[in-house]
């Protein structure tokens, strides 16, 4: 009877089965989270192949080795032939070709106004930044409205067939007097400004279908008056929308 006693107590102690059952326990937890898990083969395959053919930092090799690294970063970089970068486009045009488009478009726009009997409420200039209109409140929206009257349309479809023409960027600026104004839509000059810039700018690219990535439009409220806020006809000059066709060569930090 002690020599059996003797044999058992050789074996491994009880609390070992306990530890062992619930070590396995957790390892059958962990292959049941794998097995639910999914991998998606092809994200991991375009990770793998970025490590594998580009270089973490620039100046240093990857640590894997591909063929032919300087042409596959010169197919990156360079564009096909006859594309260009929409955000460049002014690269491959000569300035003195710029400056002939930019004051053709003048001369159609003044024309255009001049056989409309637009010169009234809307006026053309050309400055350093490009080719600027000026188009006053009557124009184009009715008083502390940022919706266009129907009387716009035809002006800004002649504004947006002429864009469609050159890759030149749009700026539109909307101003106002120095009176406040405080309603549920507008609470302020700035919010009024802003959207009939955007008002504009919404009309022209749907109109003609242009790129809206040339267009920015900025609300500046009353705080660049052409005119001191003293009187109905300078308060009436100062009611406009500016939009400027960019001159690519003028560089906007420059007014600052």
């Amino acid at each position: 009877m002690n020599r059996r006693r003797r044999e058992e107590e050789r074996g491994a102690p009880k609390w070992m089965v306990t530890f062992s059952d619930m070590m396995t326990l957790i390892l059958v937890f962990f292959i049941l989270l794998f097995s639910m898990s999914v991998v998606d083969a092809t994200k991991f395959r375009a990770i793998a192949d970025s490590f594998q053919d580009r270089a973490v930092f620039d100046g240093f090799p990857s640590v894997l080795p591909f063929e032919s690294p300087a042409e596959e970063r010169e197919q990156e970089v360079e564009p096909s032939d006859g594309e260009m970068d929409p955000f460049e486009p002014y690269e491959e045009i000569e300035q003195d070709e710029l400056n002939e488009q930019l004051d053709e478009l003048l001369e159609d726009v003044n024309e255009y106004l001049e056989e409309n009997e637009f010169t009234e409420e809307i006026t053309a200039s050309r400055d350093d930044r490009g080719v600027v209109l000026v188009l006053q409140e009557q124009a184009l929206f009715a008083t502390a409205r940022a919706d266009l009257i129907d009387e716009a349309e035809p002006f800004l479809d002649k504004v947006s067939e002429l864009l469609d023409t050159i890759p030149n960027m749009v700026k539109v600026e909307g101003h106002t007097d120095s009176r406040p104004i405080n309603t549920m839509q507008f609470p302020s000059n700035w919010e009024l400004s802003g959207a009939r810039a955007s008002s504009v700018i919404r009309y022209i690219t749907e109109a003609g279908d242009l790129n809206p990535q040339r267009f920015m439009a900025a609300g500046y409220g009353d705080t660049r008056p052409v005119a001191p806020n003293t009187s109905e006809e300078n308060l009436q000059q100062n009611r406009r929308v500016v939009i400027v066709i960019s001159d690519p060569s003028f560089d906007e930090d420059d007014l600052y």
